[in-house]
C-alpha cells in the first residue's frame, strides 16, 4: 500500500498518532520521522523529560505537542492524548511507543483491520512475537500473566495485552471513567472497553528489543505490584457486576423463553453436563455465602469444566423475591435436622427476630436446602434435558 493511500484512509477514518516519550532521545526522532510517512496527525506527549527530548520536538513545530513539567506517567500521557485528539475531531487514536520497539510501517495494518472490520467499536493491539530470542523473560512471563486474568476479566483470550502499539475507538470512550496514571492504564483502558462493548481483537506487528539504545522505564517491583492491585480491582468487579449485569443484558435482549432455548436446551454441551451445571448453580445460590455467589459458581464451574452460562444462571435462585422462601425453609430444615422445637414463620423472621442466636440453625439447614434442591433439580432437569435431546434426534432423521 502506496503511502498516499494510506494518508487518505488516516484522514477518511478521522485517525491520528499518539506517541507518549519520556526521556527516549536515541529513539524519538526515528519514530516520529517514520510516523511522518504516513501522516502529519501526530500529537506527541513529552511526559516531563529531562533529557534532549524537548530541543528534539522544537524541530517539529506542526505537529501538536503536550508538554509535561514533571513525570506524571504513561496512562495519564495517554489520557491527556486521548483528550486532545477528541477536541481535534479524531474518532481512532493510533499510540506507538517512542523506545523504538515498534515499527511505524505496521500502521496501515491497523488502518486495515479498522477498514474490513464490520464493527467499527473496535481496540486493536499489536501483537509482538514473544518468542524471539531478544524478548526479555521478565517480559514473556509479565505478558502471559497480563492475558490470563485479561481473559478471566473479560472473557476473551488475546495472545498480547501488553503491547503498547493500539488503535483506541476513542470515540466510543464516552461514559468510561479511568482512574490510573502509570503502566496499568493499558491494562484498565482494554478491560473497561471490552466491558462497554468493544471489540477486542490483536493484530501482528515487528518487534525490537535492542538493548543498546531501547530505554524502558517500567519498575518491575512497583509497576507490577500496580498492576496487580488494578487486576485484584477489575476481577471483584467482573464477578460482582459485569457478569451479573451482562447476565440480565442478555436475558432482557433475549426474553426467558428464547433464553432457556438457546442458551440451556440449545447448548450442545450433554445432557449430564447441562444438569450438574443447573445443579451447582441452585446448590450455590441457596447456600448463606450472600455476596459471594457469582464469583464462587463461576470459579466452580471453570474447575468442574461445567457449562459457566447455567450454572450462574440458575445461582440466582437467590433473587430478592425468592429470599424469604430461602431463608425460611433453612430454619425449618435446620430446625429438623439439629432437633430443635422451635417455630419458624414469615412473621418471626421478619419482625424482631434474634438472628445470631439461630444462626447454627440457618447455616445447617442452608446447606441442607442447597444439597436437597440441587439434587432434585439436577435429577429433574437431566430427565427433561433427556427428553428433549431425543426429540431432536428424532426431527433430525426425520
Amino acid at each position: 500500500m502506496n503511502n498516499q493511500l494510506v494518508q487518505q484512509k488516516i484522514t477518511d477514518l478521522k485517525v491520528c498518532v499518539l506517541i507518549p516519550t519520556y526521556n527516549n532521545e536515541l529513539t524519538l526522532k526515528r519514530v516520529i520521522d517514520g510516523v511522518l510517512q504516513y501522516t502529519q496527525n501526530i500529537i506527541v506527549v513529552n511526559d516531563g523529560s529531562t533529557d534532549s527530548t524537548s530541543t528534539i520536538l522544537e524541530n517539529y513545530p506542526n505537529l501538536e505537542h503536550i508538554q509535561f513539567t514533571q513525570n506524571k506517567g504513561k496512562g495519564q500521557a495517554l489520557r491527556a492524548g486521548f483528550k486532545r485528539a477528541k477536541s481535534l475531531d479524531y474518532d481512532y487514536v493510533i499510540t506507538i511507543d517512542s523506545d523504538g520497539q515498534h515499527f511505524p510501517k505496521d500502521i496501515p495494518a491497523f488502518l486495515n483491520a479498522l477498514e474490513n472490520s464490520d464493527d467499527k467499536n473496535i481496540l486493536l493491539i499489536g501483537a509482538r512475537n514473544m518468542n524471539q530470542e531478544d524478548v526479555p523473560k521478565k517480559s514473556s512471563f509479565g505478558n502471559k500473566f497480563s492475558n490470563f486474568w485479561y481473559w478471566v476479566e473479560t472473557g476473551i483470550k488475546l495472545q498480547d495485552t501488553q503491547s503498547g502499539f493500539r488503535l483506541y475507538p476513542i470515540h466510543h470512550f464516552k461514559n468510561l471513567k479511568f482512574y490510573t496514571n502509570k503502566f496499568e492504564f493499558e491494562i484498565e483502558v482494554i478491560v473497561k472497553a471490552a466491558w462497554n462493548g468493544s471489540q477486542v481483537k490483536n493484530i501482528p506487528i515487528h518487534i525490537s528489543y535492542d538493548e543498546t539504545e531501547r530505554v524502558s522505564h517500567f519498575r518491575p517491583f512497583k509497576d507490577f505490584s500496580r498492576i496487580s492491585v488494578l487486576n485484584t480491582w477489575l476481577v471483584i468487579l467482573t464477578f460482582l457486576y459485569i457478569k451479573p449485569r451482562n447476565f440480565f443484558r442478555k436475558i432482557k435482549k433475549k426474553g426467558l423463553k428464547r433464553f432457556l432455548s438457546e442458551d440451556v436446551i440449545g447448548s450442545n454441551d450433554s445432557p449430564q453436563k447441562k444438569a450438574l451445571s443447573i445443579a451447582l448453580g441452585i446448590f450455590v445460590g441457596i447456600t448463606p455465602l450472600w455476596g459471594f455467589h457469582t464469583i464462587i459458581v463461576i470459579s466452580l464451574a471453570l474447575l468442574l469444566k461445567l457449562n459457566k452460562t447455567i450454572a450462574f444462571a440458575f445461582s440466582n435462585v437467590s433473587l430478592p423475591p425468592f429470599i424469604p422462601f430461602i431463608v425460611l425453609g433453612s430454619f425449618i430444615l435446620g430446625n429438623i435436622i439439629l432437633g430443635q422445637n422451635e417455630t419458624y414463620s414469615f412473621a418471626t423472621i421478619t419482625t424482631d427476630f434474634e438472628v445470631l442466636k439461630h444462626l447454627k440453625t440457618y447455616i445447617v439447614g442452608s446447606f441442607a436446602l442447597a444439597t436437597v434442591s440441587a439434587v432434585i433439580a439436577g435429577l429433574l432437569s437431566y430427565i427433561i434435558l433427556l427428553i428433549f435431546r431425543k426429540k431432536k434426534v428424532r426431527v433430525t432423521n426425520a
